[in-house]
């Protein structure tokens, strides 16, 4: 009988984000873990793995492909209004009992999860890169599962897009390496990282360390690469005060232009005793990041109802520079040049001359 990791071992390639150590043991640089892998094992991921000294890495198939909005990743400040092409395949390197992917997530760790097999296109770079064509996508993500952990599937479509004038996106938990982050950097142009929480003791609980979290948005923002980060505000996991505004200070730290995006928990997967976030939660998540010194705070997943915490503001004069309600823009007033037309601020970020759907303009 063919096993769920039999089909799936079936879909790989040699990969390189590696070190080829004695004896047939690889030491993988996907991912913080930097597992060391004996032949014949499997690294925390579950889907890399060293067969004869050779570390084998996922390849040639998508378990998701959507045209979205790009407000949906969430990336506010990336061609607000554009659609994002995103691709994603099975695994992930962390185990968080509130995720909201785990289908495609766990497989391999949790047998729930292994019907979403069933899900896998196979499909070329080429393929997909076409596809974003024709959709006419300015984006191109890698998002659903982890996708450091299949960061050579991704630098493949990555380099055919970039060629096509697409830029490239990550949305990661952050548990990134030095490496991978070079790997990625010449195609890469922005980075969404979620910022679970400022203590250690709980990210162990999700299966990282949150030092390594931390230093990746210091690096892929010293790299270059467009950096939003998010935090999913889970009622009596990550939500008080404290360590919110540790959160936001440590953000403020590397750049107060970096926009921070507190979103709304829902029950999910192993997490089923505890309610939805509340709105006012939210919106306090959002009032202490603007007090902590960012510059561009927004609050999510509850659509119309986090007072203005949908919208971008000019953080000098601030006037309203784009009106949001959901994924969806109402207005945009931004110039070609990405500045306040009222006062002339710069806004960090990435913007198009003529910017994409909207309800309205003013």
């Amino acid at each position: 009988m063919t096993t769920v990791a039999d089909f799936l071992d079936i879909l790989t390639a040699a990969g390189e984000l590696y070190e080829k150590l004695e004896e047939n043991t690889v030491r993988c640089y996907a991912c913080a873990h930097r597992c060391l892998i004996r032949d014949g094992l499997r690294g925390i991921c579950k889907v890399r793995f060293n067969r004869g000294g050779v570390l084998v890495v996922p390849w040639g198939y998508v378990a998701g492909l959507h045209a979205d909005p790009i407000e949906k990743k969430p990336l506010y400040h990336v061609y607000p209004g554009e659609t994002a092409l995103t691709f994603g395949m099975l695994g992930c390197n962390f185990h968080c009992d509130f995720c909201q992917n785990w289908l495609s997530s766990q497989v391999l760790r949790d047998p729930a999860a292994d019907d979403s097999v069933g899900y896998v296109r196979r499909i070329s770079p080429e393929q997909v890169v076409l596809a974003a064509q024709r959709s006419g996508a300015k984006v191109i993500a890698s998002s659903y599962n982890e996708p450091l952990i299949t960061s050579e599937w991704a630098v493949a479509i990555f380099k055919l897009a970039k060629a096509a004038g697409i830029q490239c996106a990550y949305v990661s938990n952050g548990y990134a390496t030095p490496q991978v982050l070079e790997y990625l950097r010449p195609y890469l142009s922005a980075y969404k990282i979620d910022l679970k929480t400022m203590q250690d003791k709980h990210y162990r609980q999700l299966g990282g360390v949150l030092n390594n979290v931390l230093d990746t948005i210091h690096r892929a923002h010293a790299l270059g690469l467009w950096v939003e980060v998010v935090t999913l505000v889970v009622p009596g996991f990550n939500d008080s005060n404290e360590e919110l505004m540790d959160a936001a200070r440590f953000i403020t730290s590397v750049s107060p232009d970096i926009p921070w995006h507190v979103t709304a928990f829902h029950p999910d997967y192993k997490m089923n005793d505890r309610s939805r976030t509340p709105v006012s939660t939210l919106v306090r998540a959002a009032e202490i990041g603007e007090e902590a010194g960012l510059k561009h705070v927004y609050a999510g997943n509850i659509p119309g109802q986090t007072k203005d915490y949908e919208n971008t503001y000019c953080p000098h004069c601030h006037a309203l520079l784009i009106r949001r309600v959901g994924f969806m823009l109402q207005a945009y007033r931004l110039t070609a040049q990405g500045t306040c037309p009222k006062c002339g601020t710069k806004i960090a970020g990435m913007w198009a001359e003529v910017p994409g759907e909207v309800g309205d303009r003013w």
